[in-house]
């Protein structure tokens, strides 16, 4: 059994160690197989780090985030869906490998493998595993169903390492197919006012979401860092609406009828005065909260996120088995509180991942 073997793991190693501080935050304890340094999360057995944020001798991946695939690694190793994205990303010389989901590779004394985290296409989780003792980072995930990637595959572990992003009870979301039809009847009420409808998302993800599922009769424009992604899509086997960039449009073109994705750094930039009059959404997790459109000053918000909800977090930590649950970034201390009342064993785990944020994607200023 993961549990009785973990507990007897921990019992023996570091009975004399108080395993989780009074802030809930990890400890460094000898022995495990994970652990946090100045370069990221670092996996001594196997001699590599995983989303690590300064460049290392090799880095696997969990997804193309530029908060999650930092540049400047001597070696990278990816899922393969994963590997175009990261290539796009990062440069197409870089120094990659890649495995299909539930390969396994030995590396060092560890083995690895990669398997579905239904973030983004080509996101995982990456399952490291040494003498019956396995551990699972889960990078980004939802379990939300979304035809632009491979869904969420829950991994049976001792450990499992999950973001909290949206780690707070506030954060349930709707049915996707709700939002697709609120974001229709936005864009009609649009085009009957003669303004152009354009909409925030990221350009990796979300906006391939958004591609995938809503009706086009009407023109869709994409900014450019979204049709270098998009294209990626494509290539990947995914179906995307039809869609152009806004500079390829001709002199004096009409745009009340079209639909713009765009990413949030193309917010009040010059980019966005060749649509004359227009109508701004922002499509995000964050517009659950009140005040957040307001303070972005968008006519409109759209709660859509490629994280889990509070529901989702706590399904997939479930449906692991783990015993040892170390939570990162968003909401961690509320998670690992509600966590232990429900007799878990769980502490906080000092990352710098940012997820869901306006700089994760804004690398590609506005053209």
């Amino acid at each position: 059994m993961f549990g009785k073997r973990l507990c007897n793991f921990c019992c023996n190693a570091h009975h004399a160690v108080s395993f989780y501080t009074e802030t809930g935050m990890t400890p460094v304890i000898s022995g495990d197989m994970l652990r946090v340094d100045a370069s990221g999360l670092w996996c001594e057995r196997g001699g590599f780090y995983i989303d690590p944020w300064l460049p290392v001798p090799k880095a696997l991946i969990t997804h193309a985030h530029s908060d999650h695939a930092r540049p400047g690694s001597e070696a990278y190793l990816c899922s393969s869906s994963c590997g175009p994205l990261l290539r796009e990303r990062l440069g197409p010389n870089i120094a990659m490998e890649t495995l299909r989901y539930g390969e396994s590779q030995r590396i060092g004394e560890v083995s690895v493998s990669f398997h579905p985290a239904g973030h983004v296409l080509g996101s995982a989780q990456i399952r490291v595993e040494d003498k019956g003792e396995r551990w699972v980072v889960s990078g980004d995930y939802k379990l939300d169903p979304d035809p632009t990637c491979t869904p969420f595959e829950p991994v049976p572990c001792h450990v499992f390492v999950t973001e909290s992003t949206f780690g707070l009870p506030i954060y349930r979301w709707r049915e996707q197919s709700e939002i697709l039809v609120s974001i229709h009847d936005w864009w009609r009420l649009n085009r009957q006012r003669g303004r152009c409808s354009v909409i925030f998302a990221y350009p990796l993800g979300k906006a391939q979401r958004l591609l995938a599922g809503l009706e086009t009769a009407f023109p869709v424009f994409c900014h450019g860092a979204v049709e270098r992604i998009n294209r990626v899509y494509r290539e990947s086997g995914i179906t995307l609406s039809e869609t152009q960039n806004p500079l390829e449009a001709p002199r004096g073109y009409d745009w009340s009828q079209a639909l713009v994705i765009a990413p949030p750094s193309a917010q009040g930039s010059p980019w966005m005065k060749r649509f004359g009059p227009y109508s701004t959404a922002f499509v995000s997790g964050w517009m659950r909260i009140r005040g957040t459109r307001r303070r972005r000053s968008i006519d409109r918000g759209f709660v859509l996120s490629d994280h889990a909800d509070w529901p989702g977090l706590q399904r997939a930590i479930k449906e692991t088995g783990a015993e040892r649950i170390l939570v990162t970034h968003g909401y961690r201390q509320p998670m690992v509180r509600w966590l232990r009342e429900q007799g878990r064993q769980a502490a906080a785990l000092e990352t710098r991942f940012e997820g869901e944020r306006d700089e994760v994607e804004d690398a590609e200023k506005a053209e």
